[in-house]
């Protein structure tokens, strides 16, 4: 028996096509699954090396995403990787998606050359990075 590799993250959103707006038309993750269930809908969101799986609940008035503090356990943010990172906020900033941090370059230079980080729809926080040159 052995890993075969990263499969998926399990999120909750409030509205589908917000969620797919930001994920596939902005960040450019493709939408794989869109499915109606009796507890609301289900999407699965393919990036290329793993996939977000999104259910968004029939039932109204989800509170926005809270952020995870870091004295806490917990998912603090998604990271996606783009050949140029400075370039990819220039895009999301034009479609008005909320700013966390501009692009800089990385504290952990051996996996990481530049970070930035923005909120998606629901408030989560969203890295974009560009990867070292020795991954």
């Amino acid at each position: 028996m052995s890993l075969i590799g990263f499969e998926h993250v399990g999120m909750t959103s409030r509205d589908a096509e917000r969620t797919i707006a930001f994920y596939c038309d902005l960040l450019g993750l493709r939408l794989a699954l869109r499915k109606s269930q009796p507890s609301g809908e289900l999407l699965f969101l393919d990036a290329g090396g793993g996939m977000l799986e999104i259910m968004i609940p029939a039932a109204a008035g989800l509170d926005r995403s809270r952020d995870v503090l870091p004295t806490e356990a917990g998912m603090r943010h998604l990271t996606f990787a783009f050949s140029d990172v400075d370039a990819m906020l220039a895009k999301l900033e034009a479609a008005g998606v909320e700013v966390v941090e501009r692009p800089r370059d990385a504290h952990n230079r051996e996996m990481v050359k530049r970070v930035a980080f923005v909120r998606d729809p629901d408030g989560i926080i969203v890295e974009l990075i560009e990867r070292a040159e020795t991954r």
